[in-house]
């Protein structure tokens, strides 16, 4: 039954991915990779820019507020205590199931209206950092509780101090299970449409952080819902995959190097 489930997923994924390599690939043309839209076109290059935006932009914010988080569950909130299990652990747990459509209202009435900043990618970004920190903190939770506790006190016998531990010891040691976590939240924030369409917005341009722009996941969900433009929206989709396993590729070879280089 193992063997059997694991090779029916596999042939799954790779049915949909040879559906839209077959779909798409012979769609892809220069015209698609034009830096200014319009509707002979419906290139692609705008969403493509904008989706890098806010990726970098989501993960730079996100990843330290998460990875601290967990730090502070990990190494300083005490075993049992009421505040850790009932505040964080908790809070954490519950927004991570709550639907994108939700944080995209919540985008969209406080970002976009209360602060009246209007749609921009500014507002994306934030809305995705609120979606991904649940995420970022139970993995890495999860990739610093599984170092060895002998390592920590293998660093406080050579006289080292908490911090010092933390930084040179743990974290390190921890790093491809936190590297495992962004690679999931880049996969979210690449994907998502629902909350970035309440606040991003769908403008087929390169704005400034304070304008409104879509992002390929937008671009692709545009382009079908209109209907006229379907086989750029399967270009898009191949786009799209390729910009996923990319981040996921340079991930994970960062990953094998840092954990070679501490090894070394």
């Amino acid at each position: 039954l193992v063997w059997l489930s694991g090779i029916a997923m596999m042939l799954i994924m790779l049915f949909l991915v040879g559906f839209i390599l077959v779909r798409g690939i012979g769609h892809l043309s220069p015209e698609l990779f034009s830096f200014t839209y319009n509707s002979e076109n419906a290139s692609l290059m705008p969403a493509l820019v904008n989706t890098l935006i806010i990726t970098v932009l989501s993960l730079l914010i996100a990843i330290p507020f998460g990875v601290f988080t967990a730090i502070y569950l990990v190494e300083y909130a005490k075993k049992g205590s009421r505040i850790v299990k009932r505040s964080i652990r908790i809070t954490a747990e519950i927004t991570f199931r709550i639907p994108s459509i939700i944080y995209g209202l919540f985008g969209l009435l406080f970002f976009c209206t209360a602060l009246k900043w209007g749609y921009c990618l500014l507002a994306g970004a934030l809305t995705l950092v609120i979606m991904i920190l649940p995420l970022i903190i139970r993995t890495s939770e999860e990739a610093l509780l599984s170092v060895p506790d002998a390592y920590r006190e293998a660093s406080f016998g050579l006289g080292a101090g908490k911090l010092r531990t933390i930084f040179h010891v743990v974290l390190p040691t921890a790093i491809p299970g936190i590297l495992s976590g962004v690679i999931l939240a880049t996969g979210r924030i690449v994907g998502e449409t629902a909350a970035l369409l309440y606040t991003a917005g769908s403008v087929a341009k390169i704005p400034n952080l304070m304008g409104s722009g879509r992002t390929l996941a937008v671009h692709m969900y545009v382009l079908s819902s209109e209907g006229l433009y379907m086989d750029q929206a399967y270009a898009t989709a191949v786009v799209l995959l390729v910009f996923v396993l990319a981040l996921n590729g340079i991930s994970n070879l960062l990953a094998k190097q840092l954990t070679k280089g501490r090894n070394a």
